[in-house]
Protein backbone atom coordinates (compact mmCIF):
# COMPACT_ATOMS: atom_id res chain seq x y z
CA UNK A 1 0.00 0.00 0.00
CA UNK A 2 0.52 3.65 -0.60
CA UNK A 3 2.54 5.43 2.49
CA UNK A 4 0.24 8.37 4.04
CA UNK A 5 2.62 11.11 3.45
CA UNK A 6 1.45 13.98 0.81
CA UNK A 7 3.00 14.85 -2.63
CA UNK A 8 4.28 18.54 -2.26
CA UNK A 9 3.15 21.46 -3.99
CA UNK A 10 -0.59 21.00 -4.59
CA UNK A 11 -1.74 17.54 -6.02
CA UNK A 12 -1.18 14.72 -3.62
CA UNK A 13 -2.02 11.13 -3.59
CA UNK A 14 -3.11 9.24 -0.06
CA UNK A 15 -4.39 5.68 0.87
CA UNK A 16 -8.06 6.31 2.02
CA UNK A 17 -8.78 3.89 4.80
CA UNK A 18 -11.71 1.24 4.44
CA UNK A 19 -12.17 1.00 1.15
CA UNK A 20 -9.01 0.63 -0.49
CA UNK A 21 -9.27 3.91 -2.51
CA UNK A 22 -6.73 5.98 -3.55
CA UNK A 23 -7.47 9.51 -2.65
CA UNK A 24 -6.44 12.24 -5.10
CA UNK A 25 -6.52 16.42 -3.64
CA UNK A 26 -4.99 19.64 -4.36
CA UNK A 27 -4.44 21.11 -7.36
CA UNK A 28 -4.02 18.82 -11.00
CA UNK A 29 -3.04 21.63 -12.91
CA UNK A 30 0.00 23.07 -15.38
CA UNK A 31 1.22 24.91 -12.47
CA UNK A 32 1.63 21.80 -10.51
CA UNK A 33 3.13 19.46 -13.20
CA UNK A 34 6.16 18.58 -11.23
CA UNK A 35 3.60 17.77 -8.51
CA UNK A 36 1.18 16.05 -10.86
CA UNK A 37 4.20 13.64 -12.36
CA UNK A 38 5.64 12.86 -9.15
CA UNK A 39 1.24 11.47 -7.94
CA UNK A 40 0.79 10.07 -11.41
CA UNK A 41 4.09 7.74 -10.82
CA UNK A 42 2.71 6.69 -7.34
CA UNK A 43 -0.95 5.88 -9.13
CA UNK A 44 0.97 3.91 -11.77
CA UNK A 45 3.14 2.02 -9.11
CA UNK A 46 -0.18 0.71 -7.28
CA UNK A 47 -1.25 -0.26 -10.36
CA UNK A 48 1.15 -2.67 -11.02
CA UNK A 49 0.51 -4.15 -7.18
CA UNK A 50 -2.92 -4.45 -8.85
CA UNK A 51 -6.81 -2.88 -9.58
CA UNK A 52 -6.40 0.88 -8.74
CA UNK A 53 -9.97 2.92 -8.17
CA UNK A 54 -9.31 6.77 -7.39
CA UNK A 55 -11.65 8.71 -5.97
CA UNK A 56 -11.50 12.39 -7.54
CA UNK A 57 -14.10 14.12 -5.19
CA UNK A 58 -10.70 15.88 -3.12
CA UNK A 59 -9.61 17.27 -6.12
CA UNK A 60 -9.50 21.26 -6.21
CA UNK A 61 -9.06 21.93 -9.80
CA UNK A 62 -8.15 20.15 -13.05
CA UNK A 63 -7.34 21.27 -16.05
CA UNK A 64 -6.04 19.53 -19.46
CA UNK A 65 -2.57 18.54 -17.99
CA UNK A 66 -4.21 17.68 -15.05
CA UNK A 67 -6.45 15.21 -16.96
CA UNK A 68 -4.06 14.09 -19.86
CA UNK A 69 -1.72 12.98 -16.83
CA UNK A 70 -4.37 11.01 -15.24
CA UNK A 71 -5.91 9.54 -18.98
CA UNK A 72 -2.00 8.43 -20.09
CA UNK A 73 -1.41 6.89 -16.53
CA UNK A 74 -4.91 4.57 -16.95
CA UNK A 75 -3.49 3.75 -20.52
CA UNK A 76 -0.32 2.54 -19.07
CA UNK A 77 -2.11 0.83 -16.50
CA UNK A 78 -3.82 -0.84 -19.01
CA UNK A 79 -2.02 -1.75 -21.14
CA UNK A 80 0.60 -3.29 -18.61
CA UNK A 81 -2.51 -5.89 -17.80
CA UNK A 82 -4.07 -3.98 -14.89
CA UNK A 83 -7.31 -1.69 -14.43
CA UNK A 84 -7.74 1.75 -13.06
CA UNK A 85 -11.37 3.15 -12.38
CA UNK A 86 -12.60 6.70 -11.18
CA UNK A 87 -14.88 7.52 -8.56
CA UNK A 88 -16.83 10.67 -7.21
CA UNK A 89 -16.23 12.63 -10.35
CA UNK A 90 -17.66 15.85 -10.93
CA UNK A 91 -19.60 16.23 -14.18
CA UNK A 92 -16.95 18.67 -15.52
CA UNK A 93 -14.09 17.12 -14.70
CA UNK A 94 -15.70 13.51 -16.39
CA UNK A 95 -16.25 15.94 -19.80
CA UNK A 96 -12.63 17.03 -19.54
CA UNK A 97 -10.89 13.41 -19.18
CA UNK A 98 -13.08 11.85 -21.92
CA UNK A 99 -12.02 14.50 -24.06
CA UNK A 100 -8.60 14.15 -23.64
CA UNK A 101 -8.69 10.18 -23.66
CA UNK A 102 -6.35 8.39 -25.10
CA UNK A 103 -7.85 6.97 -28.45
CA UNK A 104 -6.41 3.29 -29.54
CA UNK A 105 -3.71 3.10 -31.56
CA UNK A 106 -4.87 2.63 -35.49
CA UNK A 107 -5.16 -0.81 -36.29
CA UNK A 108 -2.05 -1.59 -38.75
CA UNK A 109 -2.72 -2.01 -42.75
CA UNK A 110 -3.34 -5.38 -43.52
CA UNK A 111 -0.39 -7.38 -45.36
CA UNK A 112 -0.01 -7.01 -49.18
CA UNK A 113 -0.47 -10.05 -50.84
CA UNK A 114 0.44 -11.13 -54.28
CA UNK A 115 -1.32 -9.07 -57.73
CA UNK A 116 -3.65 -12.08 -58.07
CA UNK A 117 -4.75 -12.61 -54.50
CA UNK A 118 -5.36 -8.89 -53.86
CA UNK A 119 -7.20 -8.91 -57.01
CA UNK A 120 -9.43 -11.74 -55.77
CA UNK A 121 -10.05 -9.93 -52.51
CA UNK A 122 -10.50 -6.85 -53.74
CA UNK A 123 -13.25 -8.38 -56.06
CA UNK A 124 -14.72 -10.29 -52.63
CA UNK A 125 -15.15 -7.17 -50.97
CA UNK A 126 -16.71 -5.51 -53.88
CA UNK A 127 -19.31 -8.05 -54.43
CA UNK A 128 -20.14 -8.17 -50.75
CA UNK A 129 -20.41 -4.39 -51.16
CA UNK A 130 -22.37 -4.49 -53.81
CA UNK A 131 -24.63 -7.61 -52.39
CA UNK A 132 -25.29 -5.10 -49.53
CA UNK A 133 -26.35 -2.20 -51.48
CA UNK A 134 -28.87 -4.04 -53.51
CA UNK A 135 -30.62 -5.38 -50.31
CA UNK A 136 -30.68 -1.38 -49.09
CA UNK A 137 -32.06 -0.77 -52.67
CA UNK A 138 -35.00 -3.37 -52.48
CA UNK A 139 -35.57 -2.30 -48.95
CA UNK A 140 -35.86 1.59 -49.62
CA UNK A 141 -37.77 0.29 -52.89
CA UNK A 142 -40.12 -1.13 -50.09
CA UNK A 143 -40.06 1.51 -48.55
CA UNK A 144 -41.16 4.24 -52.11
CA UNK A 145 -44.02 1.61 -52.93
CA UNK A 146 -45.56 2.34 -49.05
CA UNK A 147 -45.36 6.18 -49.57
CA UNK A 148 -46.98 5.99 -52.99
CA UNK A 149 -50.08 3.22 -51.30
CA UNK A 150 -50.34 5.90 -48.39
CA UNK A 151 -50.40 8.61 -50.87
CA UNK A 152 -53.03 6.93 -52.59
CA UNK A 153 -54.98 6.25 -49.43
CA UNK A 154 -54.62 9.97 -48.65
CA UNK A 155 -55.05 11.76 -51.68
CA UNK A 156 -54.64 15.33 -50.08
CA UNK A 157 -51.70 14.46 -48.56
CA UNK A 158 -50.19 14.49 -52.03
CA UNK A 159 -47.77 17.60 -52.89
CA UNK A 160 -49.08 18.21 -56.32
CA UNK A 161 -47.12 21.55 -56.65
CA UNK A 162 -43.89 19.50 -56.53
CA UNK A 163 -44.25 17.07 -59.17
CA UNK A 164 -45.12 19.60 -61.42
CA UNK A 165 -42.88 21.64 -60.32
CA UNK A 166 -40.15 18.51 -60.42
CA UNK A 167 -41.42 17.39 -64.47
CA UNK A 168 -40.80 20.88 -65.24
CA UNK A 169 -36.63 20.53 -63.91
CA UNK A 170 -36.58 16.90 -65.55
CA UNK A 171 -38.63 16.95 -68.60
CA UNK A 172 -39.03 20.25 -69.70
CA UNK A 173 -35.78 22.18 -68.81
CA UNK A 174 -34.10 18.94 -69.95
CA UNK A 175 -35.57 18.93 -73.51
CA UNK A 176 -32.77 20.80 -75.10
CA UNK A 177 -29.87 19.02 -74.11
CA UNK A 178 -31.85 15.75 -75.31
CA UNK A 179 -32.78 17.23 -78.52
CA UNK A 180 -29.24 18.55 -79.33
CA UNK A 181 -27.52 14.99 -77.85
CA UNK A 182 -29.97 12.95 -79.66
CA UNK A 183 -29.84 14.77 -83.53
CA UNK A 184 -26.34 14.76 -83.36
CA UNK A 185 -25.93 11.35 -82.27
CA UNK A 186 -28.52 9.91 -84.90
CA UNK A 187 -26.52 11.97 -88.09
CA UNK A 188 -23.32 10.26 -86.94
CA UNK A 189 -24.86 6.70 -86.73
CA UNK A 190 -26.78 7.38 -89.76
CA UNK A 191 -23.72 8.67 -91.40
CA UNK A 192 -21.14 5.98 -90.33
CA UNK A 193 -23.74 3.38 -91.37
CA UNK A 194 -24.18 4.76 -95.16
CA UNK A 195 -19.84 4.56 -95.17
CA UNK A 196 -20.38 0.78 -94.73
CA UNK A 197 -23.10 -0.25 -96.52
CA UNK A 198 -21.95 1.75 -99.71
CA UNK A 199 -19.84 -0.74 -100.52
CA UNK A 200 -22.20 -3.39 -100.77
CA UNK A 201 -24.61 -0.52 -103.27
CA UNK A 202 -27.09 -0.85 -99.89
CA UNK A 203 -26.63 2.97 -98.34
CA UNK A 204 -30.69 2.83 -98.44
CA UNK A 205 -30.78 0.34 -95.66
CA UNK A 206 -29.37 2.60 -93.44
CA UNK A 207 -32.96 4.13 -93.08
CA UNK A 208 -33.84 0.09 -91.23
CA UNK A 209 -30.44 0.74 -89.28
CA UNK A 210 -31.25 4.13 -87.51
CA UNK A 211 -35.05 3.58 -87.08
CA UNK A 212 -34.69 -0.28 -85.39
CA UNK A 213 -31.61 1.29 -83.25
CA UNK A 214 -32.81 4.64 -81.99
CA UNK A 215 -36.29 3.52 -81.22
CA UNK A 216 -35.64 0.26 -79.43
CA UNK A 217 -32.01 0.86 -78.23
CA UNK A 218 -30.34 3.82 -78.87
CA UNK A 219 -33.10 6.38 -77.99
CA UNK A 220 -33.87 5.21 -74.44
CA UNK A 221 -30.69 4.81 -73.16
CA UNK A 222 -28.86 7.59 -74.26
CA UNK A 223 -31.64 9.71 -72.54
CA UNK A 224 -31.54 8.10 -69.75
CA UNK A 225 -27.97 8.40 -69.25
CA UNK A 226 -28.44 12.17 -69.73
CA UNK A 227 -31.01 12.36 -67.21
CA UNK A 228 -28.74 10.12 -64.86
CA UNK A 229 -26.12 12.85 -65.38
CA UNK A 230 -28.44 16.01 -65.44
CA UNK A 231 -31.57 15.21 -62.83
CA UNK A 232 -30.46 11.97 -60.90
CA UNK A 233 -26.86 14.09 -59.56
CA UNK A 234 -29.14 17.18 -58.98
CA UNK A 235 -31.59 15.05 -56.82
CA UNK A 236 -28.45 13.68 -55.02
CA UNK A 237 -27.38 17.30 -54.48
CA UNK A 238 -30.61 18.35 -52.94
CA UNK A 239 -31.17 16.06 -50.52
CA UNK A 240 -27.79 15.88 -49.75
CA UNK A 241 -27.57 19.27 -48.99
CA UNK A 242 -30.38 19.10 -46.93
CA UNK A 243 -29.55 16.13 -45.06
CA UNK A 244 -26.16 18.50 -44.44
CA UNK A 245 -28.46 21.13 -42.69
CA UNK A 246 -30.16 18.66 -40.78
CA UNK A 247 -33.38 19.67 -42.86
CA UNK A 248 -34.66 16.35 -43.14
CA UNK A 249 -34.45 15.47 -39.47
CA UNK A 250 -36.61 18.52 -38.89
CA UNK A 251 -39.41 17.51 -41.26
CA UNK A 252 -39.05 13.88 -39.30
CA UNK A 253 -39.48 16.37 -36.04
CA UNK A 254 -42.40 17.83 -37.48
CA UNK A 255 -44.36 14.53 -37.73
CA UNK A 256 -44.08 14.50 -41.30
CA UNK A 257 -42.69 11.86 -43.66
CA UNK A 258 -39.51 12.67 -45.61
CA UNK A 259 -40.26 9.54 -48.09
CA UNK A 260 -43.92 11.10 -49.19
CA UNK A 261 -42.63 15.14 -48.95
CA UNK A 262 -39.14 14.99 -51.29
CA UNK A 263 -38.66 11.40 -52.96
CA UNK A 264 -42.14 10.33 -54.46
CA UNK A 265 -42.65 14.03 -56.51
CA UNK A 266 -39.28 13.25 -57.66
CA UNK A 267 -39.40 9.39 -58.35
CA UNK A 268 -42.92 9.98 -59.86
CA UNK A 269 -41.49 12.96 -62.08
CA UNK A 270 -38.48 10.91 -63.53
CA UNK A 271 -41.15 7.98 -64.32
CA UNK A 272 -42.93 11.01 -66.37
CA UNK A 273 -40.90 13.04 -67.72
CA UNK A 274 -38.57 9.84 -68.69
CA UNK A 275 -40.45 8.49 -71.36
CA UNK A 276 -41.42 12.07 -72.90
CA UNK A 277 -38.17 12.92 -73.10
CA UNK A 278 -37.33 9.21 -74.91
CA UNK A 279 -40.02 10.17 -77.72
CA UNK A 280 -38.71 13.28 -77.93
CA UNK A 281 -35.09 12.28 -78.18
CA UNK A 282 -36.07 9.60 -80.72
CA UNK A 283 -37.48 12.13 -82.93
CA UNK A 284 -34.62 14.51 -82.98
CA UNK A 285 -32.07 11.25 -83.84
CA UNK A 286 -34.55 10.36 -86.72
CA UNK A 287 -34.28 13.85 -87.99
CA UNK A 288 -30.65 13.98 -87.50
CA UNK A 289 -30.30 10.58 -89.46
CA UNK A 290 -32.54 11.64 -91.74
CA UNK A 291 -30.49 15.23 -92.55
CA UNK A 292 -27.20 12.64 -93.30
CA UNK A 293 -29.21 10.65 -95.58
CA UNK A 294 -30.17 12.78 -97.60
CA UNK A 295 -26.85 14.76 -97.46
CA UNK A 296 -24.42 11.78 -97.75
CA UNK A 297 -27.07 8.53 -98.70
CA UNK A 298 -28.30 10.38 -101.73
CA UNK A 299 -32.36 9.76 -100.80
CA UNK A 300 -34.80 12.35 -100.91
CA UNK A 301 -37.33 13.38 -97.65
CA UNK A 302 -39.84 11.45 -99.00
CA UNK A 303 -37.39 8.19 -100.39
CA UNK A 304 -36.54 8.38 -96.20
CA UNK A 305 -39.84 8.19 -94.75
CA UNK A 306 -41.24 5.60 -97.08
CA UNK A 307 -38.44 3.15 -96.05
CA UNK A 308 -38.51 4.45 -92.16
CA UNK A 309 -42.67 3.45 -92.17
CA UNK A 310 -41.54 -0.23 -94.03
CA UNK A 311 -38.97 -0.92 -91.72
CA UNK A 312 -40.67 -0.18 -88.31
CA UNK A 313 -44.11 -0.48 -86.31
CA UNK A 314 -45.61 0.68 -83.46
CA UNK A 315 -44.23 -2.28 -81.29
CA UNK A 316 -40.92 -0.66 -82.19
CA UNK A 317 -41.55 2.43 -80.69
CA UNK A 318 -43.35 0.82 -77.50
CA UNK A 319 -39.86 -1.49 -77.02
CA UNK A 320 -38.31 2.18 -75.98
CA UNK A 321 -41.44 3.53 -74.16
CA UNK A 322 -41.98 0.63 -71.85
CA UNK A 323 -37.89 0.85 -70.66
CA UNK A 324 -38.35 4.65 -70.13
CA UNK A 325 -40.30 4.34 -66.69
CA UNK A 326 -38.45 1.36 -64.97
CA UNK A 327 -35.11 3.18 -66.45
CA UNK A 328 -36.65 6.07 -64.23
CA UNK A 329 -37.26 4.27 -61.24
CA UNK A 330 -33.93 2.67 -60.94
CA UNK A 331 -32.64 6.09 -61.71
CA UNK A 332 -34.48 7.94 -58.77
CA UNK A 333 -33.65 5.10 -56.37
CA UNK A 334 -30.29 5.29 -56.56
CA UNK A 335 -30.05 9.11 -56.54
CA UNK A 336 -32.13 9.33 -53.44
CA UNK A 337 -30.09 6.38 -51.75
CA UNK A 338 -27.29 8.28 -52.20
CA UNK A 339 -28.70 11.72 -51.19
CA UNK A 340 -29.64 10.54 -47.83
CA UNK A 341 -26.16 9.10 -47.57
CA UNK A 342 -24.42 12.15 -47.42
CA UNK A 343 -22.73 13.26 -44.20
CA UNK A 344 -21.95 16.74 -43.25
CA UNK A 345 -18.75 17.28 -45.49
CA UNK A 346 -19.15 19.08 -48.57
CA UNK A 347 -16.69 16.22 -49.61
CA UNK A 348 -18.99 13.63 -48.35
CA UNK A 349 -21.37 15.44 -51.03
CA UNK A 350 -19.36 15.01 -53.59
CA UNK A 351 -18.47 11.71 -53.58
CA UNK A 352 -22.17 10.43 -53.29
CA UNK A 353 -23.17 12.58 -56.29
CA UNK A 354 -20.51 11.05 -58.60
CA UNK A 355 -21.63 7.49 -57.13
CA UNK A 356 -25.05 8.29 -57.68
CA UNK A 357 -24.32 9.51 -61.50
CA UNK A 358 -22.15 6.41 -62.18
CA UNK A 359 -24.00 3.69 -60.53
CA UNK A 360 -27.52 4.86 -62.24
CA UNK A 361 -25.50 4.87 -65.87
CA UNK A 362 -24.06 1.41 -64.84
CA UNK A 363 -27.82 0.28 -64.01
CA UNK A 364 -29.60 1.56 -66.70
CA UNK A 365 -26.93 -0.44 -69.07
CA UNK A 366 -27.30 -3.50 -67.47
CA UNK A 367 -31.03 -2.89 -67.37
CA UNK A 368 -31.09 -2.06 -71.22
CA UNK A 369 -29.35 -5.34 -71.81
CA UNK A 370 -31.60 -7.46 -69.95
CA UNK A 371 -34.91 -6.07 -71.47
CA UNK A 372 -33.23 -6.54 -75.07
CA UNK A 373 -32.56 -10.85 -73.87
CA UNK A 374 -36.60 -10.69 -72.38
CA UNK A 375 -38.08 -8.94 -75.78
CA UNK A 376 -35.79 -11.15 -78.01
CA UNK A 377 -37.36 -14.10 -76.15
CA UNK A 378 -40.67 -13.53 -76.64
CA UNK A 379 -40.03 -12.11 -80.20
CA UNK A 380 -41.33 -8.58 -79.70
Amino acid sequence: MLSQDTVPAGASVRDRPGDGRLQLDGRWTADQAPAVEAAAARIAAAGRAGPVALDLSGIERLDTLGAWVLERTRAEIEQAGGALAYHAVRPEHRTLLGEVRLREPEAPPPRRHGVIVGALDATGRQTVRGGHEFVTALAFLGELIAACGRVAVRPGTFRGNALVNQIQQVALNGTPIIVLISFLVGGIVAQQGIFQLQRFGAQTFVVNLIGLLILREMGVLLTSIMVAGRSGSAITAEIGSMRMREEVDALRVMGLDPVEILIVPRVLALMIGLPMLTLIGDLAALAGGGLTAMLYGGLTLDQFLVRLQAAVGVHHVMVGLIKAPFMALTIGVIATIEGFAVEGSAESLGRHVTASVVKSIFMVIVLDGLFAVFFAAIDF
